[in-house]
């Protein structure tokens, strides 16, 4: 499934280092730096998730998830450089569901993203795929009803390959989600994870497609 984020920032700088980075974990992402526009974006199709900047030329981010809210339940994170506790009050009011104050660390947006896309079931707490279960808040994965130990890396590829299943993954998004943004470490550490991942699972689950990265793919 394509989930759909809106991100609404007048510092085009912010916008499009927010856009890029989540459009590289996989996100279909939405732009735009004027409030008014904001307004017609969400007339004109929904979304899993909206970040609103709160002070925008036009209409605020306040005026917008006023109207997200009128719309429906779509989760909302307000993104602004005012951190005092009135506008942060403002935004719980109108039922905003997290909070982030600039500046801020993409990673950590990202959690937020994350958490806010499964409390919303968006994202399932639990990932059923040619016979393994993963259950992502537990960092468990099983085959049938036996558990597979993996290391903390090991399960972040598998769980990510397995939101995107039978869709490819590149090198380069695979390593800005398990490893960060600006990893800087050895070339071969996704390979050896990898090789160490195909070791423990069932044969021919993970595919490697040369020259770009690797997908989960049914065996069916």
């Amino acid at each position: 499934m394509e989930i759909k984020i809106l991100v609404v920032e007048d510092d085009t700088h912010i916008l499009n280092s927010v856009a890029a980075f989540l459009e590289a974990e996989g996100y279909a992402v939405d732009t735009c730096g004027d409030g008014d526009e904001a307004l017609e974006k969400i007339y004109e199709r929904p979304y899993h998730l909206a970040i609103l900047d709160i002070m925008l030329p036009g209409a605020d981010g306040i005026t917008i998830l006023k109207e997200l809210r009128k719309l429906g339940k779509t989760p909302v994170l307000m993104l602004s450089a005012l951190s005092d506790d009135e506008n942060q009050i403002r935004s719980f009011d109108q039922e905003a569901d997290d909070y982030v104050t600039k500046p801020f660390k993409m990673q950590l947006l990202l959690k937020r993203v994350e958490a806010l896309l499964r409390r919303s079931g968006v994202i399932s707490k639990e990932i059923h795929f040619c016979g393994l279960t993963l259950l992502p808040e537990e960092y468990k994965v099983a085959y049938g009803d036996k558990e597979i130990p993996l290391t903390l890396k090991e399960f972040e590829i598998l769980n990510y390959l397995a939101q995107n299943k039978n869709h490819t993954l590149t090198h380069d998004m695979l390593i800005s989600r398990v490893y960060g943004y600006d990893f800087d470490g050895e070339a071969n550490t996704l390979q050896v994870h990898i090789k160490n991942l195909r070791a423990k699972l069932p044969e021919g689950i993970i595919k490697t497609i040369r020259g770009v990265g690797y997908r989960l793919e049914d065996l069916a």
